[in-house]
């Protein structure tokens, strides 16, 4: 299956259209000019939407280099809330205690 291209979700956060004006920025960015620029951006974190700027600390002294630094800061910043269900994964194939459940033991 193909990756759908107006898909914005990433690791449980929804970057909607801030993703396209990352990538249209200039780079370096400072932290600053990053929150002046797309603060009020709002990001989707399981049924919340929150401000780029709840979520990065406006206290930052931090420059980023491209889109995917910003994006990795957004990462590192989140609250759990974006995670979802704890203990909870989509791929399949493996429990919590890294066995597979469809393997039973014969008794």
């Amino acid at each position: 299956m193909a990756n759908d291209p107006g898909d914005t979700r990433e690791q449980g956060i929804e970057f909607g259209g801030l993703t396209a004006d990352l990538e249209g920025e200039s780079y370096p960015l400072s932290h600053e000019a990053l929150l002046d620029r797309y603060g009020d951006h709002e990001l989707g974190l399981g049924d919340d939407q929150v401000a780029l700027r709840e979520v990065l600390s406006p206290d930052l002294e931090q420059e980023y280099e491209d889109v995917e630094s910003v994006r990795q800061a957004v990462f590192t910043m989140v609250s759990d809330d974006a995670v979802g269900r704890e203990g909870y994964s989509d791929r399949g194939g493996s429990g919590s205690d890294g066995t597979d459940p469809s393997e039973s033991e014969s008794v």
